[in-house]
């Protein structure tokens, strides 16, 4: 088995010190703080030595962006780990400890979630636009136990406005190879445009909350948006058959 070489271990080392510099900014200062030129200053280090390691500042962005996604996967996974295995708990579970996250993630969620195309963090984008990506997989595994292993009530994949099949058939693909890969063994008939289009409805839904809470951008205020949050993921519940209450 080979090892890697002293120049490779350095070179690791020193692109570990680069995204460990540039989170510290990011959690301090905000997404326009992470800087090629701050994070030299940071190092004691010229801003074109960054180079070496990294293409652009887009490039640092984009594994910082991963990093971030990975830990909340693993923060996530460990939470779920604890429960009993049933998909809708964990589900359900995920829901929560993401807006837990973004509450006290504030910067991390606004790099990763918030930053829009051509902006901060350009080549950021949704985490969950990348279904093979750790949150995106962890999120759509508890989906897929709850699709194989629970009856719900599955929308018509009539529902799906011609204009946007094309872009559902290419979820439903990476869907369907995301859950094969964890094992869910979902029927086919439950994987057709009707149910990807409820996923992506799902989570609009719990990101658009979240994000309205994050950001304090509620049309009124509310004293009380965790009961709100509460009430939202039971709806969703009750629209698939999950929630009779």
């Amino acid at each position: 088995m080979s090892h890697p070489t002293r120049r490779g271990r350095a070179r690791a080392a020193t692109e570990q010190d680069i995204r460990r510099t540039a989170r510290k900014l990011l959690v301090e200062q905000g997404p326009e703080a992470v800087t090629l030129r701050a994070i030299a200053r940071e190092l004691g280090i010229t801003a074109p030595a960054l180079y070496r390691y990294y293409e652009s500042r887009d490039d640092l962005v984009e594994n910082l962006r991963l990093d971030v996604c990975a830990d909340l996967a693993d923060d996530l996974a460990e939470e779920i780990a604890e429960l009993p295995d049933d998909g809708i708990l964990q589900l359900f579970a995920i829901c929560k400890g993401f807006r837990r996250w973004a509450l006290t993630h504030t910067k991390e969620f606004t790099l990763v979630f918030a930053s829009p195309t051509g902006g901060v963090g350009s080549a950021a984008g949704s985490a969950l636009s990348r279904v093979d990506e750790p949150f995106g997989r962890i999120f759509l595994a508890a989906a897929g136990r709850v699709l194989a292993r629970t009856d719900i009530v599955l929308p018509s994949a009539g529902n799906v406005p011609d204009e946007l099949r094309d872009d559902f058939t290419t979820f439903q693909e990476s869907l369907s190879a995301v859950l094969s890969e964890a094992d869910h063994d979902v029927p086919v008939e439950k994987l057709d445009l009707g149910v990807t289009y409820l996923m992506i409805q799902f989570w609009a839904r719990l990101y658009g909350h979240v994000t309205l809470e994050v950001f304090g951008n509620y049309p009124i205020p509310m004293s009380k948006p965790d009961v709100l949050f509460e009430a939202m993921l039971i709806d969703l519940a009750r629209e698939i058959g999950l929630y009779s209450g």
